[in-house]
């Protein structure tokens, strides 16, 4: 991480907010880029205006997902939990799944929109609170926010299975 820093910051931090786009678009899109990082000092170079970066970070991401496939048809929280989740989710995985599943253009743009939007304003008020250090706390503990959340997801879905076959429309489908 310190090593991109060193290459890319002085680069980056001059384009603004729309740097923060740029770099989101590419790392949806083609190469992979320690995008928490790179907001994280984003938002510690410029406080005021962190929702803007998470914003853009957003849009950026949400459009560069669209230039890996065409999508026609999925659940929209089937996107939006793992844009949500921070590392190591393996987001990439789920981008390719919704091209796979011919996941419908808007439901996909706005699933991954709020996703990253939720998971950057968490990350940058965990900055503003702890510095850029906190993209480390991050990391170091985002197996378990990651395994919680699939956890509650199952959960949901048994409890939700449950209730259906229950009252019998489980099997009219």
């Amino acid at each position: 991480m310190a090593q991109w820093k060193l290459i890319a910051l002085p680069a980056l931090l001059k384009m603004g907010i729309w740097g923060i786009g740029a770099v989101a678009l590419l790392d949806s899109s083609t190469i992979p880029v320690p995008m928490d990082a790179v907001l994280a000092v984003y938002v510690w170079a410029d406080k005021p205006h962190f929702w803007l970066y998470c914003l853009l970070a957003s849009v950026g991401s949400a459009i560069g997902g669209l230039l890996r496939a065409r999508f026609e048809r999925q659940e929209f929280l089937a996107m939006l939990i793992p844009s949500m989740l921070p590392p190591p989710t393996p987001w990439k995985a789920f981008v390719f799944a919704a091209g796979v599943f011919e996941m419908r253009v808007l439901p996909f743009m706005l699933a991954v929109f709020c996703g990253r939007m939720i998971r950057w304003l968490l990350l940058s008020m965990l900055v503003l609170k702890l510095g850029p250090g906190a993209v480390d706390v991050v990391a170091h503990h985002g197996w378990r926010v990651a395994v919680l959340i699939g956890a509650l997801a199952l959960v949901g879905f048994a409890v939700w299975w449950w209730r259906k076959r229950k009252s019998g429309k489980l099997l009219e489908d």
